[in-house]
């Protein structure tokens, strides 16, 4: 249900239930959550394309596979979302960047996982919705979390309460992508970011992430000591010492994700 691939220094995960809308059911879950496991603890890898296969990005959680659980529902539902949760924080507390490749509808849970990328790359065939209360739910996937520090929480309350369907260009007009490309140029673009940040300082590159989505919470004066003490340990590390040492020569720096 999850393909995972590796190009060099970059892995490829796609969501692979394409008859199905690249629905989410359990062991689709739980291998997204190995797949960015697998991601995080590889040294070696340092950046991650995530991406669907077939027609749909991604359609959130199979409602029909919800119906049929009957008084069963709940704990299956709750079996999906531990797993979906524990890999997207991995996706965005590790160091390595993950660009999405949205190639084509993300609803739901979709829409989430979309929102939860570092750097979004869309096919202009994309569609964005919520679709949560349409079936009588309520956000999960950390869109709460993500979605109103995106577009503001007007926008955020109008696409979860009146689910509008937003296109490609829709979406990059309210900061929900980078970039909208040709269908057929999605995932080319993505690799090539990707492969782009692979020859990055990737610890640093981690460090910021973090520092981003704690800065979401803290006060200024914590969040500013949190600052204090990243730039501090960074600069010991060899990427920094090669930064540096290029910025000052006026040359490229070579980057190892040290």
């Amino acid at each position: 249900m999850i393909k995972f691939e590796r190009e060099n220094s970059v892995g490829l995960i796609r969501l692979n239930r394409p008859d199905d809308g690249n629905a989410l059911v359990p062991e689709m879950a739980r291998e997204l959550l190995d797949a960015a496991t697998r991601c995080d603890e590889d040294p070696d890898l340092r950046a991650v394309v995530l991406t669907g296969i077939g027609k749909m990005f991604c359609a959130g959680g199979d409602l029909k596979a919800f119906a049929a659980q009957g008084d069963k529902a709940a704990h299956y539902v709750r079996d999906i979302t531990q797993s979906f949760h524990a890999a997207i924080s991995r996706f965005n507390w590790m160091d390595p960047p993950v660009v999405g490749a949205i190639n084509g509808t993300a609803a739901g849970g979709g829409f989430s996982l979309a929102l939860t990328t570092d750097i979004a790359i869309a096919a202009e065939s994309a569609k964005f919705t919520m679709a949560y209360t349409r079936a009588g739910l309520v956000p999960d996937g950390s869109a709460s979390y993500f979605l109103s520090r995106i577009v503001g929480m007007r926008r955020a309350k109008e696409m979860a309460l009146l689910n509008p369907v937003l296109s490609a260009r829709q979406a990059l007009t309210w900061g929900l992508v980078n970039q909208v490309v040709d269908d057929d140029q999605v995932l080319k673009v993505a690799l090539e970011i990707a492969h782009r940040l692979a020859k990055g300082p990737t610890r640093s590159f981690g460090e910021t992430k973090r520092l981003m989505l704690a800065g979401a919470t803290e006060s200024l004066e914590s969040q500013m000591e949190r600052e204090s003490r990243g730039i501090s340990a960074m600069v010991r590390s060899a990427d920094a010492r090669e930064g540096i040492a290029a910025f000052i020569a006026k040359r490229t720096p070579e980057f190892h994700g040290e």
